[in-house]
């Protein structure tokens, strides 16, 4: 992965839809099943004088209705992601990744 952009491009195929949204204000109405994502953090690397990684993370949200949704197993596909955690709210289900991306290329 090697920016935002590519990140969103690879969740909307994973969706298969539209239904994405980068960092939502809250008067945004979201249409489910939906992927929700945010800018969670930087990892940066040093070796031998000089940055030898400079990664973003990202925490990915996908809502479903269905508990039994094909989605997540689909955002599991994107390199560089990995799961955090599961929880039910407002009868919606939630699956969030941490997916990391090289800043640098």
């Amino acid at each position: 992965m090697h920016s935002r952009h590519t990140l969103h491009e690879a969740l909307v195929e994973a969706l298969g839809s539209n239904h994405v949204y980068f960092q939502p204000p809250e008067e945004v109405e979201m249409e489910y099943p939906a992927i929700r994502y945010q800018l969670q953090g930087t990892r940066v690397k040093r070796a031998n004088g000089g940055l030898y990684l400079n990664d973003q993370s990202y925490a990915v949200t996908v809502i479903d209705e269905d508990p039994d949704s094909e989605i997540p197993s689909r955002v599991e596909l994107i390199q560089y992601c990995r799961f955090d955690r599961f929880y039910i709210a407002d009868n919606l289900n939630h699956w969030v990744y941490v997916i990391y991306v090289n800043k640098e290329k």
